[in-house]
Protein backbone atom coordinates (compact mmCIF):
# COMPACT_ATOMS: atom_id res chain seq x y z
CA UNK A 1 0.00 0.00 0.00
CA UNK A 2 1.08 3.57 -0.66
CA UNK A 3 2.22 5.31 2.49
CA UNK A 4 0.39 8.90 1.25
CA UNK A 5 -2.95 7.67 1.27
CA UNK A 6 -5.15 6.30 3.94
CA UNK A 7 -6.51 3.52 1.89
CA UNK A 8 -5.68 1.77 -1.43
CA UNK A 9 -9.22 1.87 -2.10
CA UNK A 10 -12.27 3.56 -0.73
CA UNK A 11 -15.77 2.50 -2.15
CA UNK A 12 -18.92 4.47 -2.13
CA UNK A 13 -21.95 2.42 -1.75
CA UNK A 14 -22.04 -0.93 0.05
CA UNK A 15 -24.90 -2.54 -2.38
CA UNK A 16 -24.14 -5.80 -4.06
CA UNK A 17 -22.01 -4.21 -6.15
CA UNK A 18 -19.57 -2.51 -3.70
CA UNK A 19 -19.46 -5.76 -1.38
CA UNK A 20 -18.30 -7.73 -4.92
CA UNK A 21 -15.67 -4.88 -5.52
CA UNK A 22 -14.49 -4.75 -1.97
CA UNK A 23 -14.11 -8.82 -1.31
CA UNK A 24 -12.21 -8.77 -4.24
CA UNK A 25 -10.15 -5.85 -3.26
CA UNK A 26 -9.28 -7.21 -0.32
CA UNK A 27 -8.40 -11.18 -2.20
CA UNK A 28 -6.05 -8.53 -4.19
CA UNK A 29 -4.42 -7.15 -1.35
CA UNK A 30 -5.67 -3.77 -0.89
CA UNK A 31 -6.62 -1.98 2.40
CA UNK A 32 -10.25 -1.11 1.44
CA UNK A 33 -12.87 0.90 3.11
CA UNK A 34 -16.68 0.63 1.98
CA UNK A 35 -18.83 4.09 2.35
CA UNK A 36 -22.99 3.27 3.10
CA UNK A 37 -25.40 5.79 4.24
CA UNK A 38 -28.47 3.87 4.39
CA UNK A 39 -28.47 0.11 4.82
CA UNK A 40 -25.98 -2.34 4.05
CA UNK A 41 -26.87 -4.13 1.29
CA UNK A 42 -28.33 -1.20 -0.78
CA UNK A 43 -31.38 -2.13 -3.47
CA UNK A 44 -31.29 -5.69 -4.03
CA UNK A 45 -31.22 -7.18 -0.30
CA UNK A 46 -32.95 -4.33 1.09
CA UNK A 47 -36.00 -3.62 -1.22
CA UNK A 48 -35.09 -5.71 -4.35
CA UNK A 49 -34.27 -8.79 -5.57
CA UNK A 50 -33.81 -10.69 -2.00
CA UNK A 51 -37.48 -9.55 -0.19
CA UNK A 52 -39.21 -9.72 -3.08
CA UNK A 53 -37.83 -13.39 -3.69
CA UNK A 54 -39.37 -13.81 -0.09
CA UNK A 55 -42.60 -12.64 -1.43
CA UNK A 56 -42.56 -14.37 -4.60
CA UNK A 57 -41.72 -18.15 -3.05
CA UNK A 58 -44.54 -17.34 -0.16
CA UNK A 59 -47.17 -16.49 -2.53
CA UNK A 60 -45.93 -18.77 -5.19
CA UNK A 61 -46.87 -21.61 -2.66
CA UNK A 62 -50.01 -20.69 -2.07
CA UNK A 63 -50.91 -20.27 -5.67
CA UNK A 64 -49.43 -23.80 -6.09
CA UNK A 65 -51.48 -25.81 -2.96
CA UNK A 66 -54.55 -23.62 -3.90
CA UNK A 67 -54.71 -25.32 -7.77
CA UNK A 68 -56.68 -27.86 -6.74
CA UNK A 69 -56.41 -29.01 -10.98
CA UNK A 70 -53.12 -29.73 -10.67
CA UNK A 71 -52.61 -31.44 -7.29
CA UNK A 72 -55.56 -33.88 -8.91
CA UNK A 73 -53.66 -34.51 -11.72
CA UNK A 74 -50.55 -35.51 -9.18
CA UNK A 75 -52.99 -37.78 -7.22
CA UNK A 76 -53.33 -34.93 -4.20
CA UNK A 77 -56.18 -33.25 -2.52
CA UNK A 78 -56.00 -30.91 0.13
CA UNK A 79 -58.17 -29.24 2.33
CA UNK A 80 -58.74 -25.16 2.44
CA UNK A 81 -55.57 -23.39 2.36
CA UNK A 82 -55.28 -20.31 4.38
CA UNK A 83 -52.03 -18.16 4.71
CA UNK A 84 -51.09 -15.41 7.09
CA UNK A 85 -50.57 -11.69 5.37
CA UNK A 86 -48.09 -10.51 8.24
CA UNK A 87 -46.60 -13.62 8.22
CA UNK A 88 -45.13 -13.82 4.80
CA UNK A 89 -44.21 -10.15 5.04
CA UNK A 90 -42.20 -11.01 7.97
CA UNK A 91 -40.67 -13.88 5.88
CA UNK A 92 -38.91 -11.15 3.83
CA UNK A 93 -38.11 -9.24 6.41
CA UNK A 94 -36.65 -11.87 8.29
CA UNK A 95 -34.27 -12.44 5.18
CA UNK A 96 -33.18 -9.18 4.73
CA UNK A 97 -32.00 -8.90 7.78
CA UNK A 98 -30.02 -12.25 7.73
CA UNK A 99 -28.53 -10.92 4.70
CA UNK A 100 -28.43 -7.81 5.76
CA UNK A 101 -26.13 -9.16 8.56
CA UNK A 102 -24.21 -11.54 6.62
CA UNK A 103 -22.90 -9.19 4.10
CA UNK A 104 -21.62 -6.83 6.81
CA UNK A 105 -19.96 -9.93 8.91
CA UNK A 106 -17.89 -10.90 5.60
CA UNK A 107 -16.39 -7.21 5.22
CA UNK A 108 -15.69 -7.09 8.86
CA UNK A 109 -14.00 -10.41 8.98
CA UNK A 110 -11.94 -9.38 5.48
CA UNK A 111 -11.06 -6.33 7.30
CA UNK A 112 -12.98 -3.77 5.12
CA UNK A 113 -13.82 -0.77 7.11
CA UNK A 114 -16.83 0.08 6.97
CA UNK A 115 -17.85 3.84 7.49
CA UNK A 116 -21.55 4.60 7.82
CA UNK A 117 -22.10 8.01 6.19
CA UNK A 118 -22.52 10.11 3.06
CA UNK A 119 -19.87 10.69 1.14
CA UNK A 120 -18.76 12.87 -1.48
CA UNK A 121 -15.56 13.49 -3.58
CA UNK A 122 -13.49 15.91 -2.35
CA UNK A 123 -11.42 16.70 -5.01
CA UNK A 124 -8.99 13.17 -7.21
CA UNK A 125 -8.41 10.66 -4.63
CA UNK A 126 -10.51 12.28 -1.74
CA UNK A 127 -13.59 11.65 -0.31
CA UNK A 128 -15.45 14.21 2.41
CA UNK A 129 -17.76 12.07 4.60
CA UNK A 130 -20.42 13.26 6.91
CA UNK A 131 -20.71 10.72 9.86
CA UNK A 132 -23.07 10.94 12.60
CA UNK A 133 -19.90 11.86 14.82
CA UNK A 134 -19.05 14.74 12.09
CA UNK A 135 -16.99 15.28 8.82
CA UNK A 136 -13.85 13.23 8.21
CA UNK A 137 -12.02 13.28 4.89
CA UNK A 138 -9.83 10.17 3.81
CA UNK A 139 -7.97 9.73 0.69
CA UNK A 140 -7.29 6.72 -1.59
CA UNK A 141 -5.45 5.62 -4.48
CA UNK A 142 -8.75 4.92 -6.00
CA UNK A 143 -12.18 5.17 -5.85
CA UNK A 144 -15.48 3.28 -7.14
CA UNK A 145 -18.41 4.87 -7.09
CA UNK A 146 -21.56 2.51 -6.31
CA UNK A 147 -24.18 4.97 -5.73
CA UNK A 148 -27.24 2.62 -6.97
CA UNK A 149 -30.60 3.63 -8.02
CA UNK A 150 -33.58 4.79 -7.19
CA UNK A 151 -37.50 3.58 -8.32
CA UNK A 152 -38.53 6.69 -11.01
CA UNK A 153 -41.82 8.07 -10.72
CA UNK A 154 -43.18 9.75 -13.70
CA UNK A 155 -44.41 13.40 -13.41
CA UNK A 156 -48.38 13.68 -12.50
CA UNK A 157 -47.77 10.75 -10.21
CA UNK A 158 -48.53 11.21 -6.44
CA UNK A 159 -46.99 8.79 -3.85
CA UNK A 160 -48.63 8.77 -0.10
CA UNK A 161 -46.81 4.87 0.33
CA UNK A 162 -49.78 3.65 1.12
CA UNK A 163 -52.32 3.41 -1.74
CA UNK A 164 -49.92 4.80 -4.33
CA UNK A 165 -46.22 3.57 -3.87
CA UNK A 166 -43.27 1.68 -5.01
CA UNK A 167 -41.48 -1.46 -5.00
CA UNK A 168 -40.09 -0.40 -2.54
CA UNK A 169 -42.93 -0.42 -0.06
CA UNK A 170 -44.03 -3.08 -1.95
CA UNK A 171 -42.27 -5.71 -0.77
CA UNK A 172 -43.16 -4.54 3.14
CA UNK A 173 -46.94 -6.08 1.85
CA UNK A 174 -48.59 -4.14 4.46
CA UNK A 175 -52.49 -4.86 3.14
CA UNK A 176 -53.80 -6.81 0.20
CA UNK A 177 -55.77 -4.18 -1.92
CA UNK A 178 -58.88 -5.99 -3.24
CA UNK A 179 -57.55 -4.04 -7.08
CA UNK A 180 -54.31 -3.39 -7.66
CA UNK A 181 -52.68 -1.21 -10.50
CA UNK A 182 -49.37 -1.85 -11.48
CA UNK A 183 -47.89 1.24 -14.00
CA UNK A 184 -45.45 -0.83 -16.00
CA UNK A 185 -45.06 -4.62 -17.33
CA UNK A 186 -40.53 -5.07 -16.78
CA UNK A 187 -39.47 -7.50 -14.12
CA UNK A 188 -40.51 -5.60 -11.43
CA UNK A 189 -44.44 -5.50 -12.54
CA UNK A 190 -44.54 -8.50 -13.75
CA UNK A 191 -43.39 -10.16 -10.29
CA UNK A 192 -45.96 -8.15 -8.28
CA UNK A 193 -48.42 -9.21 -10.50
CA UNK A 194 -47.55 -12.80 -9.71
CA UNK A 195 -47.90 -12.07 -6.13
CA UNK A 196 -51.14 -10.08 -5.69
CA UNK A 197 -53.04 -12.73 -8.01
CA UNK A 198 -51.65 -15.57 -6.08
CA UNK A 199 -53.16 -14.05 -2.80
CA UNK A 200 -56.57 -12.69 -4.38
CA UNK A 201 -56.02 -9.43 -5.38
CA UNK A 202 -57.66 -7.82 -9.04
CA UNK A 203 -54.34 -6.52 -11.21
CA UNK A 204 -54.76 -4.01 -13.90
CA UNK A 205 -51.30 -3.58 -15.77
CA UNK A 206 -50.71 -0.37 -17.21
CA UNK A 207 -47.90 -0.09 -20.13
CA UNK A 208 -47.19 2.97 -22.07
CA UNK A 209 -45.66 1.39 -24.52
CA UNK A 210 -47.86 -0.25 -27.50
CA UNK A 211 -46.76 -3.81 -26.08
CA UNK A 212 -46.63 -5.36 -23.24
CA UNK A 213 -43.29 -6.76 -21.75
CA UNK A 214 -41.27 -4.22 -24.40
CA UNK A 215 -37.62 -5.41 -23.16
CA UNK A 216 -38.30 -9.23 -23.24
CA UNK A 217 -37.98 -11.11 -26.63
CA UNK A 218 -41.03 -10.93 -28.68
CA UNK A 219 -41.60 -14.71 -29.06
CA UNK A 220 -41.70 -15.00 -24.91
CA UNK A 221 -43.56 -11.70 -24.10
CA UNK A 222 -46.44 -13.39 -26.15
CA UNK A 223 -46.13 -17.20 -24.58
CA UNK A 224 -45.71 -14.98 -21.14
CA UNK A 225 -49.43 -12.81 -22.26
CA UNK A 226 -50.63 -16.36 -22.28
CA UNK A 227 -49.48 -18.05 -19.30
CA UNK A 228 -48.76 -15.53 -16.94
CA UNK A 229 -51.28 -13.12 -17.78
CA UNK A 230 -54.65 -14.20 -19.24
CA UNK A 231 -55.67 -17.24 -17.30
CA UNK A 232 -55.24 -14.89 -13.94
CA UNK A 233 -57.32 -12.28 -12.59
CA UNK A 234 -55.13 -9.46 -14.56
CA UNK A 235 -56.91 -6.92 -16.89
CA UNK A 236 -54.18 -5.09 -19.88
CA UNK A 237 -54.03 -1.56 -20.84
CA UNK A 238 -51.50 -1.42 -23.73
CA UNK A 239 -50.55 2.44 -25.38
CA UNK A 240 -51.53 3.90 -22.75
CA UNK A 241 -49.56 6.30 -20.20
CA UNK A 242 -50.82 7.27 -16.33
CA UNK A 243 -51.52 10.76 -16.82
CA UNK A 244 -52.00 11.37 -13.02
CA UNK A 245 -52.18 8.88 -10.24
CA UNK A 246 -54.19 10.34 -6.77
CA UNK A 247 -54.14 8.58 -3.71
CA UNK A 248 -56.35 8.13 -1.34
CA UNK A 249 -59.78 5.46 -1.28
CA UNK A 250 -60.03 5.24 -4.18
CA UNK A 251 -57.28 5.78 -5.59
CA UNK A 252 -57.97 7.80 -9.21
CA UNK A 253 -55.87 7.27 -12.03
CA UNK A 254 -56.54 9.28 -15.33
CA UNK A 255 -55.27 7.20 -18.65
CA UNK A 256 -54.06 8.99 -21.69
CA UNK A 257 -53.34 8.03 -25.20
CA UNK A 258 -49.80 8.48 -25.35
CA UNK A 259 -49.88 10.23 -28.85
CA UNK A 260 -52.56 12.69 -28.43
CA UNK A 261 -52.14 12.88 -24.11
CA UNK A 262 -56.26 13.29 -23.87
CA UNK A 263 -57.84 11.55 -21.21
CA UNK A 264 -59.59 8.25 -22.52
CA UNK A 265 -60.28 6.24 -19.49
CA UNK A 266 -60.50 7.11 -15.57
CA UNK A 267 -59.84 3.99 -13.28
CA UNK A 268 -60.55 3.99 -9.49
CA UNK A 269 -58.62 1.40 -7.67
CA UNK A 270 -57.61 0.60 -4.32
CA UNK A 271 -53.90 0.56 -4.98
CA UNK A 272 -51.35 2.08 -7.34
CA UNK A 273 -48.07 -0.13 -7.66
CA UNK A 274 -45.62 2.20 -9.39
CA UNK A 275 -42.84 0.03 -11.37
CA UNK A 276 -41.71 2.47 -14.13
CA UNK A 277 -38.37 1.65 -13.95
CA UNK A 278 -35.41 2.80 -11.98
CA UNK A 279 -33.02 6.04 -12.21
CA UNK A 280 -29.81 6.96 -10.64
CA UNK A 281 -28.87 8.29 -7.03
CA UNK A 282 -25.92 10.43 -8.34
CA UNK A 283 -27.08 13.43 -6.26
CA UNK A 284 -24.80 15.32 -4.32
CA UNK A 285 -21.97 13.00 -5.05
CA UNK A 286 -19.46 15.65 -5.44
CA UNK A 287 -18.94 14.88 -9.08
CA UNK A 288 -18.47 18.45 -10.08
CA UNK A 289 -15.09 18.56 -7.58
CA UNK A 290 -13.86 16.39 -10.43
CA UNK A 291 -15.31 17.34 -13.65
CA UNK A 292 -17.58 13.93 -13.85
CA UNK A 293 -20.64 15.38 -16.37
CA UNK A 294 -23.49 13.14 -15.96
CA UNK A 295 -24.59 11.42 -19.62
CA UNK A 296 -27.96 12.71 -21.45
CA UNK A 297 -30.17 9.81 -19.06
CA UNK A 298 -27.99 11.07 -16.01
CA UNK A 299 -25.93 7.91 -15.43
CA UNK A 300 -22.37 8.10 -14.58
CA UNK A 301 -20.14 7.75 -18.41
CA UNK A 302 -17.68 4.98 -17.98
CA UNK A 303 -15.87 2.60 -20.41
CA UNK A 304 -15.66 -1.31 -20.77
CA UNK A 305 -13.07 -1.32 -17.95
CA UNK A 306 -15.24 0.87 -15.40
CA UNK A 307 -13.35 3.66 -15.27
CA UNK A 308 -15.39 6.81 -15.06
CA UNK A 309 -14.92 9.23 -18.55
CA UNK A 310 -14.48 12.55 -17.95
CA UNK A 311 -14.73 14.62 -21.50
CA UNK A 312 -14.69 11.32 -23.52
CA UNK A 313 -11.27 10.25 -21.52
CA UNK A 314 -10.70 7.74 -18.52
CA UNK A 315 -10.51 9.93 -15.36
CA UNK A 316 -6.99 8.20 -13.55
CA UNK A 317 -8.33 6.18 -10.28
CA UNK A 318 -11.74 6.67 -10.58
CA UNK A 319 -13.97 4.13 -11.09
CA UNK A 320 -17.76 3.47 -10.98
CA UNK A 321 -20.39 0.11 -10.79
CA UNK A 322 -23.87 -0.39 -10.57
CA UNK A 323 -27.28 0.86 -11.51
CA UNK A 324 -25.45 4.52 -11.68
CA UNK A 325 -23.66 3.62 -15.06
CA UNK A 326 -26.82 2.42 -16.73
CA UNK A 327 -25.66 -0.58 -18.35
CA UNK A 328 -27.18 -3.39 -17.07
CA UNK A 329 -29.63 -2.64 -13.80
CA UNK A 330 -28.93 -6.07 -12.00
CA UNK A 331 -27.12 -6.71 -9.15
CA UNK A 332 -24.82 -9.77 -10.38
CA UNK A 333 -23.72 -6.90 -13.39
CA UNK A 334 -23.02 -4.50 -10.50
CA UNK A 335 -20.87 -7.32 -8.38
CA UNK A 336 -18.98 -8.21 -12.39
CA UNK A 337 -18.54 -4.87 -12.52
CA UNK A 338 -16.60 -4.17 -9.07
CA UNK A 339 -14.89 -7.08 -10.02
CA UNK A 340 -13.38 -6.09 -13.56
CA UNK A 341 -13.07 -2.56 -11.93
CA UNK A 342 -10.47 -4.39 -9.13
CA UNK A 343 -8.72 -6.24 -12.06
CA UNK A 344 -7.65 -3.38 -13.80
CA UNK A 345 -7.08 -1.36 -10.75
CA UNK A 346 -4.54 -3.96 -10.36
CA UNK A 347 -3.08 -4.04 -13.92
CA UNK A 348 -4.90 -7.02 -14.79
CA UNK A 349 -7.15 -5.83 -18.13
CA UNK A 350 -10.74 -7.41 -17.94
CA UNK A 351 -13.70 -6.01 -19.30
CA UNK A 352 -17.65 -6.42 -18.97
CA UNK A 353 -19.07 -8.67 -21.57
CA UNK A 354 -22.56 -7.56 -20.66
CA UNK A 355 -24.06 -9.86 -23.64
CA UNK A 356 -23.23 -13.09 -21.15
CA UNK A 357 -24.99 -11.68 -18.37
CA UNK A 358 -28.35 -13.57 -17.56
CA UNK A 359 -31.42 -12.09 -16.24
CA UNK A 360 -34.48 -13.67 -15.23
CA UNK A 361 -38.13 -12.43 -13.56
CA UNK A 362 -39.25 -14.71 -10.77
CA UNK A 363 -42.69 -15.11 -12.04
CA UNK A 364 -44.18 -18.64 -11.71
CA UNK A 365 -42.94 -20.29 -14.16
CA UNK A 366 -40.01 -18.01 -14.44
CA UNK A 367 -38.79 -15.83 -17.57
CA UNK A 368 -35.39 -15.41 -18.13
CA UNK A 369 -32.82 -14.67 -21.18
CA UNK A 370 -29.15 -13.63 -21.87
CA UNK A 371 -27.67 -12.07 -24.57
CA UNK A 372 -29.60 -10.78 -27.42
CA UNK A 373 -33.09 -10.49 -28.30
CA UNK A 374 -34.23 -11.77 -31.97
CA UNK A 375 -34.89 -8.51 -33.62
CA UNK A 376 -31.74 -7.20 -32.19
CA UNK A 377 -29.81 -10.32 -33.36
CA UNK A 378 -31.19 -9.65 -36.96
CA UNK A 379 -30.07 -6.07 -36.99
CA UNK A 380 -26.44 -6.75 -36.14
CA UNK A 381 -26.72 -9.73 -38.65
CA UNK A 382 -27.72 -6.83 -41.31
CA UNK A 383 -24.88 -4.75 -39.91
CA UNK A 384 -22.27 -7.26 -39.94
CA UNK A 385 -23.32 -9.69 -43.33
CA UNK A 386 -24.27 -12.57 -41.33
CA UNK A 387 -28.14 -14.57 -40.95
CA UNK A 388 -29.89 -15.19 -37.81
CA UNK A 389 -31.24 -18.34 -37.23
CA UNK A 390 -33.65 -20.34 -34.20
CA UNK A 391 -34.40 -23.08 -32.87
CA UNK A 392 -36.90 -24.10 -30.23
CA UNK A 393 -37.83 -27.20 -27.83
CA UNK A 394 -40.57 -27.22 -25.15
CA UNK A 395 -41.38 -28.49 -21.82
CA UNK A 396 -43.92 -30.11 -22.71
CA UNK A 397 -41.19 -32.49 -24.84
CA UNK A 398 -39.42 -33.05 -21.47
CA UNK A 399 -39.75 -35.65 -19.31
CA UNK A 400 -38.77 -33.43 -15.73
CA UNK A 401 -41.77 -31.25 -16.62
CA UNK A 402 -44.16 -33.77 -17.23
CA UNK A 403 -43.64 -35.19 -14.25
CA UNK A 404 -43.82 -32.00 -12.49
CA UNK A 405 -47.06 -31.47 -14.29
CA UNK A 406 -45.30 -28.13 -15.60
CA UNK A 407 -45.19 -28.15 -19.04
CA UNK A 408 -45.71 -24.75 -20.18
CA UNK A 409 -42.60 -23.51 -21.39
CA UNK A 410 -40.06 -22.84 -24.47
CA UNK A 411 -36.70 -22.32 -24.59
CA UNK A 412 -35.22 -20.14 -27.29
CA UNK A 413 -31.59 -20.18 -28.80
CA UNK A 414 -30.87 -17.72 -30.85
CA UNK A 415 -27.16 -18.22 -32.98
CA UNK A 416 -25.00 -17.58 -36.50
CA UNK A 417 -26.21 -19.89 -39.59
CA UNK A 418 -22.53 -19.31 -40.64
CA UNK A 419 -20.54 -19.84 -36.92
CA UNK A 420 -23.36 -21.69 -35.37
CA UNK A 421 -21.93 -19.22 -32.33
CA UNK A 422 -24.97 -18.34 -30.04
CA UNK A 423 -25.86 -14.99 -29.70
CA UNK A 424 -29.08 -15.15 -27.43
CA UNK A 425 -31.48 -17.43 -25.20
CA UNK A 426 -34.64 -17.09 -24.14
CA UNK A 427 -36.70 -19.75 -21.35
CA UNK A 428 -40.13 -19.21 -20.32
CA UNK A 429 -41.15 -22.19 -18.12
CA UNK A 430 -40.16 -24.05 -14.81
CA UNK A 431 -37.07 -23.07 -13.20
CA UNK A 432 -35.66 -21.18 -15.91
CA UNK A 433 -33.56 -18.98 -13.51
CA UNK A 434 -31.18 -21.70 -13.06
CA UNK A 435 -31.36 -22.96 -16.18
CA UNK A 436 -30.06 -19.95 -18.14
CA UNK A 437 -27.42 -19.87 -16.81
CA UNK A 438 -25.76 -22.49 -19.48
CA UNK A 439 -26.55 -20.94 -21.68
CA UNK A 440 -25.12 -17.95 -20.30
CA UNK A 441 -21.55 -19.67 -19.63
CA UNK A 442 -21.95 -21.10 -23.95
CA UNK A 443 -22.21 -17.30 -24.73
CA UNK A 444 -19.35 -16.23 -22.55
CA UNK A 445 -16.94 -18.34 -24.31
CA UNK A 446 -18.66 -17.91 -27.71
CA UNK A 447 -19.35 -21.55 -28.50
CA UNK A 448 -21.40 -22.55 -30.98
CA UNK A 449 -24.63 -24.13 -31.23
CA UNK A 450 -22.75 -27.62 -32.83
CA UNK A 451 -20.07 -28.44 -29.96
CA UNK A 452 -22.65 -27.31 -27.39
CA UNK A 453 -25.03 -30.33 -29.16
CA UNK A 454 -22.23 -32.65 -28.21
CA UNK A 455 -22.71 -31.95 -24.55
CA UNK A 456 -24.40 -34.95 -22.37
CA UNK A 457 -26.95 -33.78 -19.81
CA UNK A 458 -28.83 -35.80 -16.92
CA UNK A 459 -31.74 -37.32 -17.79
CA UNK A 460 -34.73 -36.82 -16.92
CA UNK A 461 -33.81 -33.24 -16.34
CA UNK A 462 -35.02 -29.64 -17.25
CA UNK A 463 -31.74 -28.90 -18.51
CA UNK A 464 -32.23 -31.40 -21.18
CA UNK A 465 -35.03 -28.35 -22.87
CA UNK A 466 -31.29 -26.52 -23.83
CA UNK A 467 -29.68 -30.05 -25.13
CA UNK A 468 -32.78 -30.46 -27.10
CA UNK A 469 -32.52 -26.73 -28.38
CA UNK A 470 -28.99 -27.46 -29.00
CA UNK A 471 -29.45 -30.73 -31.22
CA UNK A 472 -32.49 -29.35 -33.36
CA UNK A 473 -30.27 -26.27 -34.30
CA UNK A 474 -27.55 -28.87 -35.55
CA UNK A 475 -29.68 -30.96 -37.41
CA UNK A 476 -31.94 -28.04 -38.90
CA UNK A 477 -28.49 -27.35 -40.70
Amino acid sequence: MSEAFDYDLVIIGAGVGGHGAALHAVSSGLKTAIVEAADMGGTCVNRGCIPSKALLAASGRVRELRDAHHLKNLGIQLGNVGFDRQAIADHAANLVSKIQGDLTNSLKRLGVDIIHGWARLAGPQKVSIATAEGEKTVTAKDIILSPGSVPFVPPGIELDGKTVFTSDDAIKLDWLPNWVAVIGSGYIGLEFADVYTALGSEVTIVEALDQLMPGFDPDIAKLAQRILIAPRDIETRVGLLAKTVKPGSPVVIELADVKTKEIVEVLEVDACLVATGRIPATKDLGLETVGIELDRRGFIPVNDQMQVLIDGQPAPHLWSIGDATGKMMLAHAASAQGIVAVENMCDRPRQVDYRSIPAAAFTHPEVSFVGMTEPAAVELGKAEGFKVAVSRSYFKGNSKALAEGETDGVAKVIYREDTGEVLGAHIIGLHASDLIQEAANAIAQRRSVSDLAFLVHTHPTLSEVLDEAYKRAVTAH
